[in-house]
């Protein structure tokens, strides 16, 4: 395990969170984001959320619905419990380029100005969520003080102009501002 702090300004992604202890021998489960899940080994040290440590794959499998990883210098159970839930990341100029025009990374959204249909600016996409049924934008809207969660469905997210730096939301009914809330 070594240190090295982030570069300031630096884009970063992250594309795996480990979970808990698997054996007695430093394994952990290993939830990746990458689209071929064994791919998160390829990019080489991965970064805790925080910049200040960087681990190394040195083995990894698959399971049932995880991997298994194995990271350098974790040789205990007690020294992989105590990397549950951690967070990894690359820096962004990690990841293949993009080849396809329609392609975008998730990561690429956050921060991209939304736009109803007519045009009218309504926000920004602060965060790309997945609780396990799909991923999910959420939107800081300039009109409310909440953030709204919406499906990133094609219904509800017609357009993405990562380019333009502006996404097109169609807002489910459930989440359009009453008139209270335009108050």
């Amino acid at each position: 395990m070594s240190k090295r702090p982030t570069a300031a300004g630096e884009q970063r992604v992250c594309v795996a969170r480990i979970g808990a202890p698997h054996g007695v021998r430093g394994d952990v489960k290993l939830w990746s984001f990458t689209s071929d899940p064994l791919a998160v080994a390829d990019y080489g040290e991965l970064e805790t959320k925080d910049g200040t440590r960087c681990l190394e794959i040195e083995m990894l499998r698959p399971a049932k619905d995880f991997l298994v990883a194995h990271f350098r210098g974790i040789a205990d159970r007690g020294a992989a419990e105590r990397l549950r839930n951690v967070e990894l990341y690359i820096p962004r100029d990690r990841l293949p380029p993009i080849e396809a025009e329609d392609e975008f990374y998730v990561a690429d959204l956050v921060g991209l100005a939304a736009f109803d249909p007519g045009g009218v600016r309504i926000g920004d996409v602060v965060s790309v969520l997945n609780y396990g049924a799909g991923d999910l934008l959420e939107l800081k809207r300039h009109d409310a003080r909440e953030t709204v969660l919406v499906p990133f469905t094609e219904v509800n997210v017609p357009r993405v102009d990562v380019a333009g730096g502006r996404v097109v939301i169609d807002l489910p009914v459930e989440v359009e501002p009453d008139d209270e809330d335009r108050t």
